[in-house]
């Protein structure tokens, strides 16, 4: 039996990301409905090879009868319409940072916590965390689990995919606009983005880490341990699609760098590429449209007693957001969706 499902922010390109994937991992649906704000309203969108889907108003839908909403439109948009698809019956996935902290909402990423989508009844809301935070986390569960992480300090690479269509098109426009000696204005950044990387995502807190800095540090801490200490310094870099991570990490125990390699060989979701010579790496470029996190450049921290540093990988607009959504998704359908055990009976 297939699923009656809605993507919200369709027109995104995290929402186009999530009806490919739809068609990719072939998720059982009957019904796929496209919603957008009322501008985009008629306007066309593909859903797999023959499918055209027609966006409809999110303002003006009814989500009575819908199963699961895959929710990308912004954290405004999401706080007023994902409580009113949850009270409809609709188990909501949402992308958006907006119910990511509350503790009635859990935080999934399906390789690290999945025993906590149990607890969507709550609210019947699921969040997805930050791009950044779930391709670390997912390289760090494995090694966490033989030997416990005291402390993380991360330095991303994070591309302008990350902040939306908007940002593409700056950087896009930028490149070019360097070329042909014409002048440049930032618009959707506060510096100029092409040739250039920002040490700026998000907006300023008043201890002057950035609001995504304290995202990774405060999912990381809800999704695997609260334990774990973080550091972080989130940089915007001239890449179109693909976040990279350079990833040091202090354990309570020992672990040596081969026991490292071959724990995270064994993780679901995760690609080693560790071969020490030119080009034994995975870069950003390697990883887009890939759906694992890839881990490069395993070796030991000599600064510390047990410390590993690592390079870590992965297309943001797919595990970091369209795929890890659908992954939550797959695991509802797979047994937590109890309400279609009598649809089907």
């Amino acid at each position: 039996m297939g699923y009656r499902i809605a993507v919200v922010g369709a027109t995104g390109n995290v929402g186009r990301e999530i009806l490919n994937t739809l068609v990719e991992l072939n998720f059982p649906v009957d019904e796929v409905i496209a919603l957008a704000s009322e501008k985009s309203v008629g306007k066309e969108i593909s859903f797999g090879e023959d499918d055209i889907l027609k966006c409809q108003d999110l303002a003006k839908f009814d989500f009575k009868g819908i199963d699961i909403g895959l929710f990308s439109p912004g954290a405004k948009v999401s706080a007023v319409y994902a409580p009113k698809a949850a009270k409809a019956g609709c188990v909501v996935i949402d992308n958006t940072s907006q119910f990511r902290m509350d503790p009635d909402v859990p935080l999934v990423v399906p390789e690290v916590n999945p025993e906590a989508i149990a607890e969507y009844t709550k609210k019947n809301i699921i969040a997805n965390p930050n791009c950044s935070t779930i391709q670390m986390v997912v390289a760090l569960k494995p090694l966490h689990d033989i030997a416990p992480i005291r402390r993380v300090v991360v330095a991303t690479y994070q591309s302008v995919s990350g902040a939306g269509k908007d940002a593409m098109d700056e950087l896009w426009d930028q490149t070019r606009n360097v070329y042909s000696t014409q002048s440049i204005e930032p618009k959707k950044f506060t510096k100029r983005i092409a040739f250039n990387c920002i040490p700026h995502i998000d907006v300023f807190m008043p201890d002057g880490e950035t609001k995504e800095e304290w995202k990774m540090t405060e999912e990381t801490k809800k999704i695997l341990d609260p334990a774990i200490k973080v550091s972080a310094t989130c940089v915007r870099v001239p890449v179109f699609v693909g976040h990279a991570e350079a990833v040091n990490i202090e354990f309570r125990s020992p672990i040596t760098v081969e026991q490292a390699r071959a724990a995270l060989r064994r993780a679901p979701g995760v690609t080693v590429v560790d071969e020490r010579e030119p080009g034994g790496y995975i870069t950003q470029q390697e990883c887009v449209g890939q759906g694992d996190v890839f881990v490069s450049r395993i070796r030991k921290d000599p600064t510390v007693e047990y410390g590993l540093s690592m390079w870590v990988v992965s297309d943001n607009l797919r595990k970091g957001a369209a795929l890890n959504a659908v992954q939550i998704a797959e695991r509802l359908v797979g047994g937590m969706l109890g309400k279609h055990d009598d649809r089907a009976a």
